[in-house]
């Protein structure tokens, strides 16, 4: 229940991180196009060219990934914890002597499913690892109220 709730919690701060990351860039896009930098290609307005344009759209969908991945990936790598996992006391531990790298936290990232793989945690009785917890070496423990203040990191 606990992966549960910070799975939520996560997705909550994620949604909000990829709206600040698209107004962003929205922005920029329609002072770029309304200032003459870019041309409009015939469109009268900046956001009737952007929603018509399916290579600014990408450029979006793009950038608002990247800041949502990078949220992860830099909270795993700084703390071991993500807001949520923070929240609710859970952190990412290596189970083996090798330090904590970013192509295992992307491995970890790649094999989460957007979250279907933590659903192996209700079948590994024994170990409680998710599916990205297995390919990435990593496990999810839960903490103590005082190992979980971040100065005792």
């Amino acid at each position: 229940m606990r992966r549960l709730a910070a799975m939520i919690y996560d997705t909550l701060v994620a949604v909000a991180v990829g709206m600040c990351a698209a107004m962003v860039v929205i922005v920029t896009l329609i002072v770029l196009l309304s200032n003459g930098v870019l041309d409009l290609q015939g469109y009268e307005q900046p956001a009737e060219l952007i929603q018509a344009s399916t290579g600014y759209k990408l450029l979006i969908q793009v950038w608002v990934g990247l800041w949502v991945v990078g949220f992860f990936l830099w909270f795993w790598k700084r703390g071991g914890q993500t807001l949520g996992m923070r929240a609710w006391r859970l952190r990412i531990f290596s189970t083996v002597d090798a330090p904590m790298t970013w192509p295992r936290l992307i491995i970890r990232l790649v094999a989460s499913l957007g979250g279907l793989g933590t659903l192996l945690v209700l079948f590994d009785f024994k170990h409680k690892q998710s599916l990205q917890d297995r390919l990435a070496q990593t496990q999810v423990l839960k903490l103590t109220k005082e190992s979980n203040d971040h100065k005792s990191w």
